[in-house]
């Protein structure tokens, strides 16, 4: 396994829907499947026992034990460096609000293609969110938790002209190097702005930032800023 392969979790309580996905996914020369879990205890129990974390996780809502919701908190909480993927039969806008408010980088139904879940899962462990249409509209539209603290509102928040910009191609989901590129600055400073945006807006994650451009019009949205899949 060279340093591009991308280490893969799935968790899902279809056996058959969990092996299919595995063979799926074995296709591709990038792809490692290092654990597979039946629910989310099942899951936290092989992370703890693993040589390294995956990458990426592929996630189930509708489990025995742990389910996907709280699986999500937790690891979002103990290991924030994997990237979850909610890979669900139920995509109902209940469901897409609560997963992309914990945290998770994308949500598919469990019927998309499975070019479509490996063109996602490569976004994902890239730029650290891919969201499709459907869940760019119940975000746009929807996406308000009265319980969570939020953030600061937009208009008490100062952004630099240069951290506008890079959250901009944070949303048109460019990599570090592509922003460092276009904007003619270093992918450390790069970094360094992206910190100063999480620090600023109260974000956990690159996810994170994006939704919360969206809600407050931090960023212009075109048909060329996000993307179909």
């Amino acid at each position: 396994m060279n340093e591009s392969t991308i280490r893969i979790a799935i968790t899902d309580d279809e056996a058959l829907f969990r092996k299919g996905m595995k063979l799926i996914l074995e296709d591709y020369s990038d792809f490692h499947i290092m654990i597979e879990a039946e629910h989310g205890q099942d899951l936290l129990d092989k992370i703890q026992s693993a040589p390294e974390l995956p990458d990426v996780l592929l996630l189930d809502l509708k489990m025995p034990i742990l389910n996907g919701i709280e699986t999500a908190k937790i690891i979002r909480e103990r290991f924030p460096s994997i990237s979850i993927i909610v890979l669900s039969a139920h995509v109902s806008k209940a469901f897409v609000i609560n997963m992309i408010e914990i945290g998770a980088g994308s949500y598919l139904a469990k019927n998309s293609d499975p070019a479509e879940v490996a063109d996602t899962i490569r976004a994902v462990h890239a730029k650290g969110f891919h969201y499709n249409n459907l869940v760019l509209e119940v975000i746009r539209e929807n996406l308000v938790n009265k319980n969570a603290v939020k953030p600061r509102s937009g208009f008490e928040v100062e952004l630099t002209s240069r951290e506008k910009e890079v959250l901009q191609l944070i949303c048109q989901q460019y990599t570090t190097t592509e922003i460092a590129e276009k904007l003619f600055i270093s992918a450390r400073t790069v970094d360094g702005h992206r910190n100063n945006l999480l620090s600023k807006l109260g974000c956990r994650n690159t996810a994170g930032l994006a939704v919360y451009a969206i809600q407050n019009g931090l960023i212009q949205i075109d048909q060329n800023t996000f993307w179909d899949i």
